[in-house]
């Protein structure tokens, strides 16, 4: 089918400073736009970003771990991913990896999580059921990248919440995970790993630096009750606390 696009692209021109925005699709559902120099591109917001589903399944990821539970072999020794699958595996990688950048950059930082863990699973699948190395070294050089993302929104979410514990926990727990990987031997894993730990530090460092907010120091105070059994105190501070989320709700 021959079609100009040239009216649909005049109607959003493209704007480095307004790229990104969620309409409602015929059907009702939610779907992301993002406006490039030449295009517009749209992704799912839930499930694969491109809407497929492949062997009729949510994913290509569910549909490996369905094969491994299926997988009679004990230790899983049976289970393996050839280089097809291994691509499918990539392919959908790369997909999620676009999406989840841009959800990092609007602020949703739920979805940024939940596209990073899809990764993550993909990259555990991959250390532990491809064979080739050359094809784990294609994957597994990035999961710096990856683990540095997923804590990155992680934080964000508890700073959202008003738990700077919390925040700190998640960039610390990154910092660990990165530095107990295996090495993977290419320039990107390097890059990746120096560049994630660099940045996770920073960022741990300007929490542990940030002055702890309203609700956090009101939240603070009442564990210090609760701990010294002082429970009309304890009362009183959660009536606060509650008072406070409800004027912010």
């Amino acid at each position: 089918m021959d079609r100009d696009l040239t009216e649909i692209l005049e109607d959003w021109r493209y704007d480095s400073d307004d790229q990104y925005r969620v309409i409602k699709a015929r059907d009702g559902r939610a779907v992301l736009q993002v406006r490039q120099p030449l295009g517009i591109e749209q992704y799912e917001l839930d499930g694969r970003p491109d809407g497929l589903r492949p062997f009729g399944k949510e994913s290509v990821l569910v549909e490996m771990l369905d094969r491994l539970d299926s997988c009679d072999v004990a230790d899983d020794g049976g289970f393996l991913i050839d280089h097809k699958d291994f691509l499918r595996l990539q392919n959908e990688g790369i997909l999620y990896y676009y999406r989840y950048l841009i959800l990092f950059q609007m602020g949703d930082f739920e979805r940024t999580v939940s596209d990073t863990m899809h990764n993550l699973q993909i990259c555990d699948l991959v250390e532990r059921f491809v064979q080739e190395a050359d094809d784990q070294k294609e994957i597994l050089q990035y999961r710096p990248y990856i683990i540095r993302m997923n804590a990155m929104a992680g934080a964000m979410l508890q700073l959202g919440a008003e738990d700077s514990d919390g925040a700190r926990g998640a960039l610390q727990g990154a910092i660990d995970d990165i530095g107990a990987l295996d090495e993977v031997d290419t320039p990107t894993y390097h890059y990746e790993r120096l560049r994630s730990l660099q940045y996770l530090r920073t960022a741990l460092h300007q929490i542990k630096a940030r002055k702890p907010t309203v609700l956090e120091r009101l939240n603070a105070a009442l564990d210090e009750a609760v701990e010294q059994e002082a429970y009309e105190r304890a009362a009183e501070l959660r009536d606060r606390i509650h008072a406070l989320q409800q004027r912010r709700a």
